[in-house]
Protein backbone atom coordinates (compact mmCIF):
# COMPACT_ATOMS: atom_id res chain seq x y z
CA UNK A 1 0.00 0.00 0.00
CA UNK A 2 1.35 3.59 -0.72
CA UNK A 3 -1.02 6.50 0.19
CA UNK A 4 -0.11 9.59 -1.29
CA UNK A 5 -2.54 12.14 -0.01
CA UNK A 6 -4.45 13.05 3.14
CA UNK A 7 -7.96 14.01 1.16
CA UNK A 8 -9.92 15.08 4.18
CA UNK A 9 -10.81 15.00 8.22
CA UNK A 10 -14.06 14.67 9.76
CA UNK A 11 -15.56 16.92 12.97
CA UNK A 12 -18.01 16.10 14.63
CA UNK A 13 -20.18 19.41 15.74
CA UNK A 14 -23.96 19.31 17.72
CA UNK A 15 -24.72 22.94 16.04
CA UNK A 16 -24.47 23.59 12.48
CA UNK A 17 -24.75 27.13 12.29
CA UNK A 18 -22.21 27.42 15.45
CA UNK A 19 -19.70 25.69 13.55
CA UNK A 20 -20.30 27.24 9.90
CA UNK A 21 -19.76 30.71 11.82
CA UNK A 22 -16.20 29.33 13.31
CA UNK A 23 -14.59 27.22 10.48
CA UNK A 24 -15.81 30.08 7.97
CA UNK A 25 -16.08 33.30 9.46
CA UNK A 26 -13.58 33.30 12.40
CA UNK A 27 -11.13 31.08 10.91
CA UNK A 28 -12.00 32.41 7.14
CA UNK A 29 -12.13 28.80 5.67
CA UNK A 30 -14.08 28.77 2.25
CA UNK A 31 -17.27 26.19 2.04
CA UNK A 32 -17.55 23.61 -0.54
CA UNK A 33 -20.11 22.27 -2.51
CA UNK A 34 -21.49 19.50 -1.15
CA UNK A 35 -24.30 16.52 -2.50
CA UNK A 36 -24.88 14.76 0.57
CA UNK A 37 -28.69 15.14 2.02
CA UNK A 38 -27.18 14.18 6.22
CA UNK A 39 -26.78 17.84 7.70
CA UNK A 40 -22.88 19.13 7.66
CA UNK A 41 -20.80 21.72 5.88
CA UNK A 42 -17.14 21.29 4.11
CA UNK A 43 -13.95 23.12 3.80
CA UNK A 44 -11.43 22.98 1.61
CA UNK A 45 -7.97 24.25 2.91
CA UNK A 46 -5.48 23.66 0.46
CA UNK A 47 -5.48 20.45 -0.70
CA UNK A 48 -7.29 18.99 2.10
CA UNK A 49 -10.65 19.41 2.80
CA UNK A 50 -12.60 19.82 6.18
CA UNK A 51 -16.11 17.82 6.84
CA UNK A 52 -18.26 19.14 9.69
CA UNK A 53 -21.02 16.15 10.04
CA UNK A 54 -23.91 16.93 12.69
CA UNK A 55 -24.50 14.23 15.29
CA UNK A 56 -26.91 15.66 18.09
CA UNK A 57 -25.42 13.54 20.80
CA UNK A 58 -21.64 14.30 19.86
CA UNK A 59 -19.79 15.39 23.28
CA UNK A 60 -16.03 16.22 23.01
CA UNK A 61 -13.98 14.29 25.72
CA UNK A 62 -10.82 15.37 26.86
CA UNK A 63 -7.52 13.38 28.08
CA UNK A 64 -5.95 16.40 29.27
CA UNK A 65 -7.51 19.47 30.35
CA UNK A 66 -4.82 21.35 31.13
CA UNK A 67 -2.81 21.11 28.06
CA UNK A 68 -5.05 21.66 25.04
CA UNK A 69 -2.10 19.70 22.45
CA UNK A 70 -2.23 16.72 24.25
CA UNK A 71 -5.96 15.79 22.79
CA UNK A 72 -7.23 15.20 19.58
CA UNK A 73 -6.68 18.10 17.71
CA UNK A 74 -6.38 18.91 14.13
CA UNK A 75 -3.72 21.29 13.16
CA UNK A 76 -3.49 24.81 10.29
CA UNK A 77 -0.45 26.43 9.38
CA UNK A 78 -1.02 30.26 9.65
CA UNK A 79 1.15 33.02 8.19
CA UNK A 80 1.15 35.26 11.20
CA UNK A 81 0.09 33.71 14.66
CA UNK A 82 -0.13 37.08 16.60
CA UNK A 83 -2.65 38.08 13.87
CA UNK A 84 -4.13 35.03 14.23
CA UNK A 85 -4.06 34.90 17.97
CA UNK A 86 -6.20 38.55 17.92
CA UNK A 87 -8.75 37.43 15.47
CA UNK A 88 -9.13 34.54 17.72
CA UNK A 89 -9.83 36.53 20.73
CA UNK A 90 -11.85 39.35 19.22
CA UNK A 91 -14.01 36.59 18.10
CA UNK A 92 -14.52 35.42 21.99
CA UNK A 93 -12.61 32.39 21.12
CA UNK A 94 -10.28 30.82 24.12
CA UNK A 95 -6.65 30.35 23.17
CA UNK A 96 -3.80 28.76 24.84
CA UNK A 97 -0.59 29.03 23.74
CA UNK A 98 1.76 26.41 23.05
CA UNK A 99 3.60 24.84 25.87
CA UNK A 100 6.84 23.81 24.13
CA UNK A 101 7.86 26.98 23.55
CA UNK A 102 7.44 26.86 19.70
CA UNK A 103 4.91 29.34 17.26
CA UNK A 104 1.77 27.76 17.85
CA UNK A 105 -1.28 28.10 19.74
CA UNK A 106 -4.08 26.02 20.76
CA UNK A 107 -8.06 27.19 20.47
CA UNK A 108 -11.55 25.30 20.62
CA UNK A 109 -14.73 25.31 17.97
CA UNK A 110 -18.20 25.83 19.84
CA UNK A 111 -18.63 22.25 20.34
CA UNK A 112 -14.86 22.20 22.02
CA UNK A 113 -13.07 20.25 19.43
CA UNK A 114 -9.34 21.36 19.76
CA UNK A 115 -7.46 23.37 16.69
CA UNK A 116 -3.74 23.82 16.43
CA UNK A 117 -2.64 27.16 14.61
CA UNK A 118 1.26 27.13 14.03
CA UNK A 119 3.25 29.35 12.31
CA UNK A 120 5.68 27.67 10.05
Amino acid sequence: MQITQCLHAAILVTDLEKAEHFYGTILGLPKVERTLKYPGAWYQVGDFQIHLIVDAEFHTEYQNREKWGRNRHIAFSVANLEAAKAELQASGCEVQMSASGRAALFTRDPDGNIIELSQM
